[in-house]
């Protein structure tokens, strides 16, 4: 805009005024409520000075030195929610990645949504070099599967989620398989677990159930 006539005075107007008086401004703000979407993330949740959590202890084949993971809760409207995630080990090999997790997960936990999908995510990774097995023959496909574990564990004992239900049919087939003396040797494509046994001529997931056969 070009200034053709002498300048006499000034005025200080502050932006909120100079929106209610320039249409070029209110224009852009009325298209901005025009119906178009916007997506608008939950306030982060506030820290308080303390918090409540728990500590968990991973001990993998992959080092001597164990992990811990130490994750603190915040109460939102009387419940407990994950506010925050830790994880330490003497083992400095995956410091880098561990540390870039924690901060992600940290993130979307204070963001106050729900995080139960992280479980899952985590529990999916699998480890090109080949996965473990846990004390008690449970296979993890990945140190991050196993992080993702120990979080859902963490999250169904402050009940955001709730613990698996056994069917009387799963049940019949691993008693099954027990009594007659069968593994699981493969691989289950849905859960990742070393459970997939042969029973009745199909191929059966001994840890959650999934079946060829349907």
């Amino acid at each position: 805009m070009k200034i053709e006539k002498k300048i006499v005075g000034y005025e200080v107007v502050s932006p909120s005024h100079a929106e209610k008086t320039d249409p070029l401004a209110q224009e852009s703000r009325s298209k901005e409520g025009s119906g178009a979407d916007v997506i608008l993330m939950q306030p982060l949740l506030k820290r308080p000075t303390e918090l409540e959590g728990s500590t968990y202890r991973i001990r993998t084949p992959l080092s001597e030195h164990a992990l811990y993971v130490t994750i603190n809760d915040i109460l939102v409207n009387g419940k407990r929610r994950p506010f925050e995630i830790f994880i330490n080990s003497k083992n400095m090999e995956n410091f880098s990645w561990i540390v870039a997790l924690t901060r992600i997960l940290s993130a979307v936990f204070r963001h106050g949504g729900d995080a139960t999908f992280l479980v899952e995510e985590l529990r999916s990774v699998f480890d090109p070099r080949g996965g473990y097995f846990k004390p008690g023959g449970k296979y993890m496909p990945s140190l991050v599967a196993e992080i993702g574990e120990c979080i859902e564990n963490h999250l169904m004992k402050i009940g955001l989620i709730q613990p698996p239900e056994i069917t009387p049919e799963l049940a019949a087939k691993r008693e099954k398989a027990q009594s007659i003396g069968i593994l699981g040797a493969e691989q289950c494509p849905k859960c990742g677990q070393l459970a997939v046994a042969r029973l009745d001529g199909c191929d059966t997931c001994l840890e959650c159930g999934y079946s060829k056969c349907g």
